[in-house]
């Protein structure tokens, strides 16, 4: 069963793309949720919005557990929410990917854009991306796999069974990020 953070942003556009791979999932909005999954994806939205909620709901330690033997899929505001530093504006995170991103990195809402990306373990076609208020990955540890890259940032990220991405693969026909992901937690 794979679980899908459905606190803000379009967490059924996730549920879409697992029921499509015919994959069992369900909404987390509590922390004794977690206990019931073998994967959690974390939707975009604000990622400032959602670190309150998490935090006045209790769900920060649980997670940080969760992460131990279950695999995380940020994409876009979740992305931030995994990694170790996050800019503009400096704010607290779950610290689970090594990496350091900048929030709005491609601009405003006004900046948003549909395009195509490199991508190294997918193969061809290239993957295709959504960028809304997007961040931009600007530092990669030593222990962390690229698997896409787009104006030559990274957008795709794993490390262990977590995976972040920059960009809303759930608003495309694309399933591989999702597959990947599903490849990590079983």
């Amino acid at each position: 069963m794979i679980g899908v953070l459905a606190i803000q942003g379009d967490f059924a556009a996730h549920g879409r793309m697992l029921d499509k791979l015919s994959v069992s999932w369900c909404e987390v909005k509590n922390p004794n949720q977690l206990k019931n999954i073998k994967g959690l994806i974390i939707p975009g939205g604000e990622s400032t919005t959602m670190l309150k909620f998490l935090s006045g709901e209790g769900f920060i330690n649980p997670l940080k557990e969760f992460a131990r033997w279950g695999g995380i899929f940020g994409t876009c505001a979740g992305a931030i929410l995994l990694a170790h530093q996050v800019s503009n504006p400096t704010q607290e995170s779950l610290s689970l990917i090594d990496i350091s991103i900048e929030r709005n990195g491609y601009g405003r809402q006004v900046n948003s854009f549909i395009d195509s990306a490199d991508n190294e373990k997918f193969g061809l076609p290239q993957l295709e991306t959504v960028f809304i208020r997007a961040p931009v990955i600007q530092r990669v540890g030593n222990d962390v796999e690229i698997l896409a890259l787009h104006r030559n940032h990274p957008i795709l990220v794993r490390q262990g069974r977590h995976l972040a991405a920059t960009f809303h693969p759930e608003l495309t026909n694309d399933l591989r990020a999702h597959q990947h992901f599903l490849s990590l937690v079983e």
